[in-house]
């Protein structure tokens, strides 16, 4: 039993660092990557699952690789579009074809940056063609990459951008953003609860409104599964001593964790819990979350902690 405990334990030490490093490769893409996979599916929530999804099977796909990987980019890209797809194939979404036909050039240079255009391309175009346009027009990869990618033709994707383009440009943006919020869960008590016992401090009792087997999860940070594992880890040293709140983050009810100094607050963390008989059974953490947090804090109008060991965004 020890020697299968230390052949696991050494498994787990050796994958950490090979992820690690594999992160550290793929790091000068994340950026374009997290944007990718949010216009993709035309949300930040949806954005965030595809992300991360794209960077634990790219990683777990490398050792199929039969040679090495030299335009990581195209693989990450690749991967994520794929990933999408095949969501989508199984909800039965529409995922259209990239025909030949060809089509009038249209210029529409002038409305590429605008952000509610590229975030409404996916209830706008089939998926395979929002695909293609934020590959060739926004991020830069040829027609033949693109074709690549979401499997097609060269001739294909011209045509393809050119229709989106068209399209594009047809579109009435004149009309504000609609600034309906959903409620927060301030009816929940036990949402409530955790945030009276995390702002008091009180460990104990916030440990009381989780299930014994709940599910602990900092996305590309940890994962703890009882509360028994939580004590162990994550929460051996305590509670880190700042403020929780509730928000509306992208109509989505969360838990922003604030830090406040000399510098004035800042987000530390963002958190998810799931409620079922009055107990946490769930909990998610962003704490590690790079791209979603800048991206986050750009949206609340906070800043982001950028220095808060073990991580470093500075």
């Amino acid at each position: 039993m020890e020697k299968s405990s230390n052949i696991n334990k050494k498994l787990v030490d050796e994958t950490r660092k090979l992820r690690n490093e594999f992160e550290e490769t793929v790091l000068v893409y994340s950026s374009d990557l997290w944007k990718y996979c949010k216009y993709i599916t035309g949300s930040p929530w949806d954005g965030e699952d595809l992300y991360q999804e794209t960077i634990i099977k790219s990683f777990g796909l490398l050792p199929q690789r039969w040679s090495d990987i030299t335009d990581k980019k195209y693989y990450l890209f690749k991967i994520a579009t794929n990933t999408w797809i095949d969501h989508c194939r199984k909800h039965k979404r529409e995922i259209g074809t990239l025909d030949e036909a060809p089509e009038p050039y249209y210029d529409s240079s002038n409305h590429l940056l605008l952000e509610e255009i590229l975030t409404s391309l996916e209830s706008n175009l089939t998926i395979k063609e929002t695909a293609a346009f934020l590959l060739m027009d926004i991020f830069q990869f040829s027609a033949e990459e693109v074709a690549g990618i979401v499997q097609s033709t060269s001739g294909g994707v011209y045509s393809s951008v050119q229709r989106a383009r068209r399209k594009i440009a047809s579109l009435d943006f004149s009309k504000a953003k609609s600034n309906i919020k959903i409620n927060t869960q301030s009816h929940n008590v036990t949402i409530q609860a955790y945030l009276e016992a995390f702002n008091n401090g009180n460990l104990k009792s916030m440990l009381s409104l989780f299930s014994e087997h709940a599910q602990n999860e900092a996305f590309f940070g940890f994962q703890e599964f009882s509360k028994e594992e939580m004590c162990n880890g994550s929460l051996k040293f305590g509670l880190p001593g700042h403020i929780a709140k509730e928000v509306v983050l992208w109509d989505k009810p969360v838990i922003i964790v604030i830090t406040n100094n000399n510098h004035g607050p800042k987000i530390h963390d963002i958190q998810i819990q799931e409620i079922e008989n009055g107990k946490i059974v769930s909990h998610k953490s962003y704490f590690f979350r790079k791209e979603f947090i800048l991206a986050a804090a750009e949206e609340l109008g906070i800043k982001a902690q950028l220095v808060k060991p073990p991580v470093n965004w500075s």
